[in-house]
């Protein structure tokens, strides 16, 4: 008896063991026969072909995070001088304030809301908001122009008052600038005087001896403590400005807050240029670090007023004079 039931267990364990190698080598015949008609066999619908190029061209994420890239640039990038500087009245020299004028000034309706907008303005200013703003393109806010502004878009350069390192009286600029070519720039600190160095240098070497040429520099310092630390070390100043520029070298106490606007004046960290016809208006300005086709723009400018005063001047000298009238022949 345990002999039969030992041999059944044999057969049935034999009978296991062949059927699984069966059914392993009729898996593995299958695949290894159906494997290479899958190669062969085309497929029934074609795959769709990609245009040229498409396999490089962005897609999804990668695309708005280039065009956001793309926005990014354009918005860093500094625009041009989009508008005349200067004042609409002609300048002339300004003394002390007088009774009728301080009483058109707080009657007059367009004067008062003028001065509303201005402090509004200067209350939402940050104490340290143009010193922070250095921190983009050194202060920059605008991009000179390649050419001059036209004379009848100019606008005046206004009157500030200031005292030459030449003297102790004060002069002002609507007498020093008429009927000259002026190359103005306005110094607050430090790395505005080399700014305006900068830029005005080369123009100066070029056209330093002309006679209609000047370069006039105003230390514009409106705090008083500063303004009583620049005058008390003038001497100082003196031995780093040629002694030819001293009588157009200006020490100005001016409180010119209502005409930084006017003048572009974004920043008073940073040095500013213009370039004043002899008619007294700003033909062409420039601000903070000069970049080469600043410098060369204002050497042509320069060039082109020269050329076309110093033509002016030849033709009044050239005419004859006008004749007498009937009563100062009568006289």
């Amino acid at each position: 008896m345990f002999s039969l039931r030992s041999l059944s267990l044999r057969q049935c364990r034999s009978s296991t063991t062949c059927t699984r190698a069966a059914v392993r080598r009729a898996l593995q015949q299958r695949v290894i026969s159906s494997t290479p008609r899958r190669h062969a066999e085309p497929s029934a619908t074609p795959e769709p072909q990609l245009p040229a190029g498409a396999a490089s061209e962005p897609k999804g994420k990668e695309k708005a995070q280039e065009a956001e890239a793309s926005k990014g640039v354009k918005k860093d990038e500094l625009p041009l001088l989009q508008r005349p500087l200067g004042v609409h009245a002609k300048p002339r020299p300004q003394g002390k304030e007088t009774w009728e004028e301080k009483k058109e000034k707080y009657l007059d309706q367009d004067k008062r809301l003028a001065e509303r907008h201005h402090l509004a303005r200067e209350a939402t200013r940050g104490y340290f908001s143009d010193l922070s703003a250095t921190r983009h393109h050194g202060g920059k806010t605008w991009i000179a122009p390649k050419v001059m502004i036209r004379e009848d878009k100019a606008l005046y350069f206004p009157d500030i008052s200031g005292t030459p390192l030449s003297g102790k009286e004060k002069v002002h600029t609507s007498n020093v600038l008429a009927g000259k070519v002026s190359v103005v720039t306005l110094l607050t600190t430090r790395i505005s005087e080399i700014q305006t160095a900068m830029f005005t240098q080369p123009t100066q070497d070029a056209f330093g001896s002309h006679p209609l040429f000047q370069r006039v520099q105003i230390n514009l310092q409106d705090n008083l403590l500063k303004s009583f630390l620049v005058s008390l070390f003038a001497s100082g100043i003196r031995k780093t400005v040629p002694e030819a520029l001293w009588p157009t070298y200006l020490i100005s106490s001016q409180n010119i807050e209502y005409l930084r606007e006017p003048l572009g004046i974004a920043n008073r960290h940073v040095g500013y240029v213009y370039l004043v016809d002899p008619k007294m208006k700003v033909r062409w300005a420039a601000c903070a670090d000069p970049k080469s086709e600043e410098i060369a723009a204002l050497l042509t400018c320069t060039k082109v007023l020269l050329d076309r005063s110093s033509k002016e001047q030849q033709a009044a000298q050239d005419s004859p004079p006008p004749e007498p009238t009937a009563e100062q022949k009568q006289e």
